[in-house]
């Protein structure tokens, strides 16, 4: 990528971030509304951290910190770096002011674009910066499910965003078939992947049936109605124990009043049937696929159903950051909408070997007591996603807009 395209796209990525806060208050932007979550203001200053910490203090010849307790403050869990503010504290730390992050972020943009004015870059130079522009917008996707939540705790329901919900009919489910066998995983090589998606490596797949599309809000109603929450043989041991504790009969964001409402980032409107379900844990997830007489795929499944499919779909770009009614087409919905669970767990491909360094923490370390969720959501940013991307949370997550797609053993 050349200087000039490079220092564009960093550009493009960074004043992203800054217009998706710029509907929001100083005090919309402080706020943490559970420990899983972080402020908007918290977000905005550790992505410019990265670049700080990363790019400039390494190549930048008259390297100053902006702030020398912005190293801590704004380190979210690089233990090679040194200490950090406790996650679920973000909330409080009324100052730094969300000017003096946005300050922040424009003396550490303008000290980068002179870097990138120099002919001769060093090529790990460019890494860094394509890696911390790929991180800003994972942080880009976590600014609106945070926001989402923190807004969803407010008796005013306030909305984010305005653009009118389009009606559709729900397209009709149907089963895919695929003939398993041999199958590469991974990402092939071409342009950026994070480290997790690495090495590509061969895998054998028994035949197996996919759902065209995902579950959708209507589906998952008639699990409700039906007593999908009351069977405890649908549930895993420790599901169960999860659906019991606090008594959840629901998705995260649904609500009833006058029938069931859904909260989203454009407050609360009427459930949409023919929308698919979203802020499910893995435990709804997988006890709706007992109910339905399905399960959910493994990330081998999902990989080998999306290859050579176009990353095309409902992303945030599409302003309404929420999920569409699938098209009829074969395989609806991969990309964009929901995240959708799969039943592996979150583990290093064979051969994997973390990258050196702090960033080498970026992934290799959470590989426990998570699944993995593949294919994006409605407030994933455009051009971010491809068949090989691993995302992953706790089984008892459900704050992301993850989802469900249904798979069966075939024959």
């Amino acid at each position: 990528m050349q200087a000039g395209e490079l220092g564009a796209r960093y550009q493009q990525v960074r004043e992203r971030s800054v217009a998706l806060a710029a509907p929001l208050s100083a005090e919309d932007c402080c706020v943490q509304s559970m420990p899983d979550a972080s402020p908007v203001k918290w977000h905005l200053g550790h992505s410019t951290w990265f670049f700080e910490t990363f790019i400039l203090e390494r190549w930048s010849e008259r390297f100053v910190p902006f702030h020398a307790a912005f190293r801590v403050l704004f380190n979210s869990y690089y233990n090679a770096v040194g200490e950090q503010h406790p996650r679920s504290q973000r909330g409080l730390l009324t100052r730094p002011s969300l000017a003096t992050v946005l300050a922040y972020r424009r003396a550490v943009d303008e000290q980068v674009l002179a870097l990138l004015d120099v002919d001769s870059r060093d090529p790990q130079l460019e890494a860094l910066l394509i890696l911390g522009m790929n991180h800003e917008q994972q942080h880009q996707e976590l600014l609106l499910t945070d926001l989402k939540h923190l807004f969803s705790c407010n008796p005013l329901a306030p909305a984010y965003c305005s653009a009118p919900l389009r009606a559709a009919a729900p397209a009709p489910l149907r089963w895919c078939e695929f003939a398993g066998g041999l199958t590469d995983i991974g990402h092939r090589g071409d342009g950026f992947c994070f480290d997790n998606e690495t090495p590509q490596h061969r895998v054998h797949l028994q035949p197996f049936l996919l759902a065209s599309r995902l579950v959708t809000n209507g589906e998952y109603r008639e699990f409700i109605d039906g007593g999908g929450y009351d069977e405890a043989r649908l549930w895993l041991a420790e599901g169960w124990e999860w659906r019991t504790a606090a008594e959840r009969r629901q998705p995260l964001y649904w609500r009833r009043a006058d029938g069931w409402q859904e909260f989203g980032l454009g407050g609360a409107v009427a459930l949409d049937p023919a929308r698919p379900v979203v802020h499910l844990s893995y435990y709804e997830a997988d006890a709706f696929a007992r109910w339905a007489g399905a399960r959910l795929p493994s990330e081998a499944e999902w990989e080998h159903a999306a290859s050579g499919v176009a990353v095309a779909g409902n992303f945030a770009a599409s302003g309404e950051l929420h999920p569409h009614p699938a098209t009829a087409a074969r395989m609806a919905q991969l990309f964009g909408d929901a995240w959708e669970w799969t039943r592996s767990s979150y583990a290093a491909y064979p051969g994997f070997r973390e990258g050196a360094g702090a960033v080498g923490e970026y992934n290799g370390k959470f590989m426990v007591n998570q699944y993995v969720l593949r294919g994006g959501s409605c407030v994933s940013p455009e051009g971010h996603l491809r068949a090989s991307y691993r995302n992953f949370f706790p089984a008892a997550a459900r704050w992301q807009f993850s989802g469900i797609r249904l798979a069966r053993d075939a024959g």
